[in-house]
């Protein structure tokens, strides 16, 4: 019988091929034992809550340590309250034992369970990612934090012989043209040679050095535009559609008509504003880039753990509690000032314990919504704007077939689809091809990826329908077969951020409106970007502003 999962909710997916996303974790399914070795939940002492005493796996709790409705912020030892335990929030406490001397860490997470969305199935030979599966080696954040936590040893990268996407066209797989990336063209040769574009298409992305920039209004310097605006004018229609879409929405599962430059694209943005053109700001990238290699670049593009993704955050988790940082079982209802200055966080824990904490700073770590809710009574047009950010949804099926049973050679990292295509899958990620060790010897696994803000009815399906959905997708995309032998369902509904056109303006208000509040911070992935990453910088960034350190 094929393996499967219990299909759960969550904060966010892992993009299919060219990225990933992240964020803290939203509307799990409730678990009957404790859900994880770094949470404990609570019992009732007088007017304080306990720690439940058990010990699990690697971490040990205590039940001496209690939560109480007392003013805890002393000068010599100021308290940060986390609120998300997610990647964001994780980051931010670490981020804030490394600068501030002596602070004092709880962290509070609803779901018991530290790190989020970043979760690894391990079963039977088979390892498989229910959301992202990777991270951008190009940025900084992501690989320090493997350093600093000793797991350096355990990256990997895309195996060679893979890396490169494949996208859907007239009824095979075809080849993203060399050189190709997101947005910009890098070689000719690739777009002269490529089959996914009709001549005048080709003719249309070579004369795209000599499309114009768009100035904006001198009295709007704020303008902003649509990723399909953008692509189609400076690359065509038709190279939007066959190329642009499909891969954009590989990352973001967004509407591009929606879908602002300025927030999810700024470097293609600014090679149009600085360079001219997408064909002048990549050959300047590339150029750059080998300078890179020619020094020495440790890492490729992008890089997982030999694990798993959920490795991280479990590590981090330990790291956190072996530096005296306190897990919280529980949910926030709010934030209010506290009598003596500082801030009160009301807690619900189980149907009946009711407890607050007191913190001389707070980072909000969890969903846009979530905080919302959470800054309704302080903030009301902080907690409207917070509301005011879009939310889409996905789902992943994980199939795991013999080699056999897969008629295509599954020579790339994966494929995405074009919505012109019309079929229903957003992309297929190839995992064994990607990353060695994701399937037992004689088998492959990959990962079906449907939903997204232009299909929200795919996530109405029931489970089976789903599995029967991808199963669908998955027989005509890349010619499998025969009955499957694993099958996992991950829902993530409601799950990624969506930096629709005027995101930037509504994060300039956001900001404004946080400094009102001194002591009080966001983190996570609904506002400056949604790459591990990047998550990871906006934890670091938050636990800064927290304490003016730098």
């Amino acid at each position: 019988m094929p393996r499967r999962t219990e299909p759960r909710t969550g904060a966010t997916v892992g993009a299919a091929l060219l990225a990933v996303q992240i964020n803290g974790s939203k509307n799990r399914r409730p678990r009957s034992q404790p859900s994880h070795p770094g949470f404990t939940g609570y019992t009732r002492q007088g007017n304080s809550l306990a720690y439940a005493p058990h010990t699990c796996g690697i971490f040990s709790f205590h039940p001496d340590v209690i939560v109480t409705t007392e003013d805890s912020r002393t000068a010599s030892a100021p308290h940060l309250v986390v609120l998300g335990g997610g990647l964001a929030g994780l980051t931010a406490a670490e981020a804030a034992l490394n600068r501030v001397p002596g602070v004092r860490i709880t962290i509070v997470e609803p779901t018991g369970r530290p790190g989020g969305v970043l979760e690894t199935v391990r079963d039977g030979g088979w390892l498989v990612e229910r959301s992202a599966d990777s991270f951008l080696g190009a940025r900084p954040e992501g690989v320090a934090l493997v350093e600093r936590l000793g797991l350096t040893s355990e990256l990997i990268g895309i195996e060679p012989r893979v890396r490169r996407a494949l996208v859907w066209h007239a009824g095979r797989t075809v080849p993203a043209p060399d050189g190709f990336r997101l947005l910009a063209p890098g070689l000719l040769t690739g777009i002269l040679s490529t089959p996914l574009l009709s001549p005048a298409g080709r003719l249309r992305v070579l004369v795209e050095r000599f499309v114009p920039p768009r100035r904006p209004p001198a009295e709007d310097a704020t303008a902003d535009e649509s990723l399909e605006s953008f692509a189609v004018r400076r690359l065509g229609r038709e190279a939007f559609e066959r190329l642009v879409q499909p891969l954009a929405s590989g990352i973001w599962t967004a509407d591009p008509a929606r879908l602002s430059m300025a927030a999810a694209c700024p470097e293609f943005l600014e090679m149009e504003r600085s360079d001219g053109s997408l064909w002048a700001g990549e050959h300047r990238r590339l150029r750059a880039k080998a300078h890179a290699v020619a020094a020495g670049a440790r890492y490729g593009q992008f890089l997982s753990l030999a694990r798993g993704m959920e490795s991280l955050p479990a590590r981090l988790a330990e790291h956190l509690r072996d530096r005296g940082a306190t897990f919280v079982q529980a949910r926030a209802s709010g934030i209010v000032p506290g009598p003596t200055g500082g801030w009160e966080i009301p807690l619900a824990a189980g149907a009946t314990g009711l407890a607050r904490l007191a913190a001389d700073a707070v980072v909000v770590a969890v969903p846009a919504p979530a905080a919302a809710g959470l800054f309704a009574g302080l903030d009301g047009a902080l907690a409207a704007d917070l509301a005011a950010i879009e939310y889409a949804g996905s789902a992943i099926v994980s199939l795991g077939f013999a080699r056999d049973d897969v008629a295509h050679p599954l020579d790339a990292a994966g494929l995405v689809v074009p919505r012109v295509a019309g079929r229903r899958a957003l992309a297929v990620s190839f995992s064994s091809s990607k990353f060695l060790g994701r399937a037992p010897a004689g088998c492959v696994l990959m990962r079906v990826f449907l939903g997204g803000a232009l299909d929200p009815e795919a996530l109405d399906r029931d489970d089976d329908a789903l599995v029967a959905l991808a199963y669908e997708e998955a027989a005509i995309l890349v010619g499998a077969r025969g009955r499957p032998r694993l099958v996992q369902v991950a829902r993530w509904a409601g799950a990624m951020p969506q930096y629709h056109v005027g995101h930037l303006v509504r994060m300039q208000r956001i900001e404004l409106a946080l400094a009102a509040h001194p002591g009080l911070a966001l983190a996570g992935n609904a506002y400056t970007g949604v790459g591990i990453p990047q998550v990871i910088a906006s934890g670091q960034t938050a636990a800064a502003r927290c304490f003016g350190v730098a």
